[in-house]
């Protein structure tokens, strides 16, 4: 999915590692909550429709549409989703 993509190599940049011997990933709760917002009912369907869109540009040769209405919409129900969820787990 062209969602997921985009989505690993943007966060595959922001990934932290510890300094400590074992060199353990830490792991973000931000990433985590994303992960669960986005297995959601509501975000699934925005998922769907941002593919649906997908597949329909890369079908014809020239066209001027771009599915970046679709990519804001997921992207902004998947933050509303986790902002209530992710301050309470700051430190």
């Amino acid at each position: 999915m062209v969602f997921e993509r985009f989505f690993s190599k943007f966060t595959s940049s922001f990934r932290v590692k510890a300094q400590d011997a074992e060199e353990e990933d830490i792991i973000d709760p931000h990433d985590t909550l994303r992960e669960q917002c986005r297995e959601t009912d509501h975000c699934k369907h925005l998922a769907e429709r941002l593919q649906q869109c997908n597949d329909r540009v890369n079908s014809k040769s020239q066209t001027s549409e771009t599915c970046v209405e679709e990519l804001i919409d997921l992207m902004h129900a998947i933050d509303h989703c986790v902002t209530p969820k992710l301050f309470s787990q700051l430190k």
